[in-house]
């Protein structure tokens, strides 16, 4: 399935000692931006939880082709 995720919002709470920038998070967000070809909801989760290094919150895409 091919996804286009157009919001994500990361659980950062976690992480106090290595508290990002607004500048950082707002990069780390709109890297995680985008189209990703995954099985599921869940394995598109995993990719992109994979690559950034932290949680998801919060997840808004579109699904483009299944």
């Amino acid at each position: 399935m091919k996804f286009d995720v157009n919001e994500i919002e990361f659980d950062l709470d976690d992480f106090e000692e290595y508290k990002l920038t607004f500048d950082e998070e707002i990069a780390l967000r709109d890297m995680a931006l985008g189209i990703y070809e995954a099985d599921d909801e869940d394995d598109l989760i995993e990719i992109i939880t994979d690559g950034a290094g932290y949680c998801i919150k919060s997840i808004d895409y579109d699904i483009l082709s299944k």
